[in-house]
């Protein structure tokens, strides 16, 4: 790591600003493509840190993990090494839903991304602040730092995660910073506003965190992780060694009516119901005192409690952000089964911050004012962690492509909720925290967790982020899972596997051909079988839906000030918003099927 008075070099391929979720996958990508990165960061000690709770993964979350990893991102790996307590949710429910989620120690995962960092050939580490882009002819070509130094670069990837003109608040005091015991980031956010980037305000909010030892875990509901976990990765061995880690417990436990009181006898200290916070925060994730006005007729909320490692004495009660004062939430935390004498050991808090418009970006991420400038992460308006490294990556991804002269990486809806998400952010926009969904994928059923390398890991492998090994082996398996399908047929027992009772494990005394198979193949075999049926109905209603000419783009420097017909409204948000394809254009807000259609007659009409 260079400091401020070390001898370095300051031009570089790629830089990427800020070293968080996202940053990390940015820089990562990057410098493994073969490109001089540098990767900057207000303190290295905090790279990676988790700020909010110490897990990866979750509904849908799991499913952007995995197929960042089929990608080649290092999420999921990190996660394995430092997992403690591995679940998989929506077990007992479709494939499609099903999502791995692991708690972590919270402090050596952080520590373990860290070391992959520093040992990443290609990759610098350097302390600073960035607080000025520098852009000429509408490219950028560089950064300046707060103490004067500077340096060059031919694309730039920015990840400032919570930073950007950064505000805490806890109860009526406020405090500058994008995390406790942090510095918020100024000058950047003055830079973009100079180059013309619209800035918005978003809020996100933090638990208390508790002493484990001031817990009586014995009131509490026990939650147990799966007897058997399966890695996150698929890089990572499933032998004997895994997991590596101690397992933990987590437990659960609820609020109650007097709790509620407590909240709502206080809301006039809350900066969120005293209009102290303007942005506004995630609807996924509220905080306490919002649920309690918000569902006021429902008795009690589920509180989770996570040990933030085997060794730690903090819990991270999931289910309990607020910002409220601290004795407040001792007051309220002692109302609560198991939790009569806890300690707080860190009251919880609420930041506000500065997030950019991502309609403002293509659909590479890089934005659509500056050239080789990309955004990801929080910066783009999106809540959690596995957002920002899946936004991280494809910016890393398509600043590297763009540097190397290559044909950019843009996937389709089809192929993976990492898509859906992207497409979601550039085309929509937000107005509220982004959080990705299965529910927001027309194609879900065929976008799950067990099948995310066959579907992706030819493109990482394109970019240079998968070995031929690994694409070979993943080829390898999804030919098996062929082969099997096609056997079963032709033994005719495909169609009692199809059967909700019939598992492919009931039927191995009646299928003496058997060939011994991975236990993730005889899951995907399963799977497809069962599930056949159901995708192929699902994509027909969706073709059926789906507009012929979704695919046609927009020429460079296309006016939509010259389509006659458009209402104002119309015309306004789609030069705003500059689509570059008709579905694109067709899945904004506002933009009706007779708007689409005059589009069509125009694009006919200037290619003719």
């Amino acid at each position: 790591m260079e400091g401020p008075g070390s001898h370095m070099q300051t031009a570089f391929d790629v830089i990427v600003v800020g070293l968080g979720h996202a940053g990390c996958e940015a820089a990562l990508a990057a410098s493994r493509m073969g490109l001089s990165t540098l990767g900057l960061t207000l303190r290295s000690d905090r790279i990676a840190v988790m700020s909010c709770n110490p897990a990866i993964g979750g509904t849908a979350k799991g499913h952007l993990v995995r197929e960042l990893d089929a990608l080649g991102g290092e999420m999921a790996r990190a996660a394995d090494r430092s997992g403690t307590h591995f679940i998989t949710l929506n077990a007992s429910k479709g494939p499609a839903v099903r999502a791995t989620r692991v708690l972590c120690d919270r402090e050596l995962y952080a520590h373990t991304m860290q070391g992959t960092l520093a040992s990443q050939a290609g990759l610098t580490i350097v302390e600073g602040e960035v607080a000025e882009l520098r852009v000429s002819d509408g490219r950028v070509h560089g950064v300046r730092l707060a103490d004067g130094r500077s340096f060059e670069t031919r694309a730039v990837v920015v990840t400032t995660g919570t930073f950007l003109q950064a505000l805490m608040h806890h109860g009526s005091r406020k405090e500058v910073g994008g995390r406790l015991g942090d510095a918020a980031a100024t000058g950047l956010s003055i830079s973009l506003k100079s180059l013309g980037f619209e800035l918005g305000r978003f809020k996100t909010g933090t638990p208390p965190r508790l002493r484990r030892s001031s817990i009586d875990w014995s009131r509490t509901d026990a939650q147990p992780g799966d007897p058997t976990p399966r890695p996150f990765s698929l890089r990572t061995a499933r032998d004997a060694s895994f997991p590596s880690q101690p397992r933990v417990d987590c437990a659960v436990t609820y609020t109650n009516a007097e709790t509620h009181r407590i909240l709502r006898d206080n809301l006039h200290c809350s900066p969120l119901y005293q209009g102290e916070i303007v942005g506004r925060g995630p609807r996924y994730c509220p905080s306490l005192e919002d649920k309690v006005v918000r569902f006021s007729a429902k008795p009690r909320h589920t509180i989770f409690l996570e040990p933030e490692g085997p060794t730690s004495d903090l819990v991270y009660p999931a289910g309990l952000s607020t910002s409220l004062p601290a004795e407040v939430q001792v007051a309220f935390l002692r109302t609560i089964r198991g939790l009569e004498s806890v300690e707080v050991v860190r009251p919880g808090y609420a930041v506000e911050y500065d997030f950019s418009p991502p309609t403002q970006l293509e659909p590479t991420l890089q934005t659509k004012r500056v050239r080789g400038l990309f955004f990801a992460g929080q910066l783009n308006g999106t809540s959690g962690y596995e957002e920002a490294a899946f936004q991280g990556l494809l910016a890393g991804i398509n600043a590297g492509l763009q540097v190397r002269g290559e044909p950019a990486l843009v996937l389709g809806r089809d192929e993976a909720h990492g898509a859906v998400l992207l497409d979601e952010l550039v085309s929509k926009g937000v107005d509220e925290p982004f959080r990705m969904l299965t529910s927001r994928s027309e194609h879900r059923l065929k976008l799950r967790e067990g099948n995310a390398a066959s579907r992706l890991q030819h493109h990482g492998h394109r970019v240079g982020l998968v070995t031929d090994d690994e694409l070979a082996t993943t080829q390898q398996r999804a030919q098996a899972v062929r082969d099997e399908l096609a056997r079963l047929e032709r033994a005719r027992l495909l169609t009692m596997l199809r059967r909700p009772e019939v598992t492919y494990a009931s039927l191995g005394p009646s299928d003496l051909a058997r060939p011994a198979l991975a236990p993730e193949v005889c899951e995907e075999v399963e799977i497809e079988a069962k599930y056949a049926g159901y995708i192929a109905m699902a994509e027909a209603q969706w073709s059926r839906r789906s507009d012929v000419h979704d695919g046609w783009r927009f020429p460079p420097g296309f006016s939509f000030g010259e389509v006659g017909g458009l209402s104002s409204e119309v015309r306004e948000r789609l030069s705003k918003a500059q689509p570059t394809t008709v579905g694109h254009a067709r899945r904004l807000p506002g933009v009706t099927p007779a708007a689409v259609g005059l589009l069509l007659v125009h694009l006919k009409r200037v290619s003719a």
